[in-house]
């Protein structure tokens, strides 16, 4: 796998991001809306099952997730922790 959950990443138009598990990813799914940024896969049916190759889950500054084209998400090792701790708790958040 090149992205690992849970790492790091910042789109290609700027946004900070979180990859998300497998298991975050279903919880994303039924809480949370659908960014459908530039550089997601659009497909209908696509994506159920990412390899974290090509197809990267992401959840985004703005709550919002999507799964992604490896080549518009970047690694970002110096995001800081206050964002990163802000992105994860829409996934802490009920309801």
């Amino acid at each position: 796998m090149r992205f690992q959950p849970g790492d790091p990443v910042t789109a290609f138009t700027g946004e900070a991001g979180l990859v998300l598990s497998p298991q975050d990813l279903a919880h994303a799914r039924q809480q949370l809306k659908e960014g459908k940024k530039p550089g997601c896969f659009f497909a209908a049916g696509c994506c159920h099952t990412p390899d974290y190759i090509i197809q990267i889950p992401v959840l985004f500054e703005d709550g919002t997730y999507d799964v992604m084209r490896s080549m518009n998400v970047r690694g970002n090792p110096h995001l800081p922790e206050e964002t990163r701790a802000r992105i994860q708790a829409f996934l802490n958040r009920e309801g």
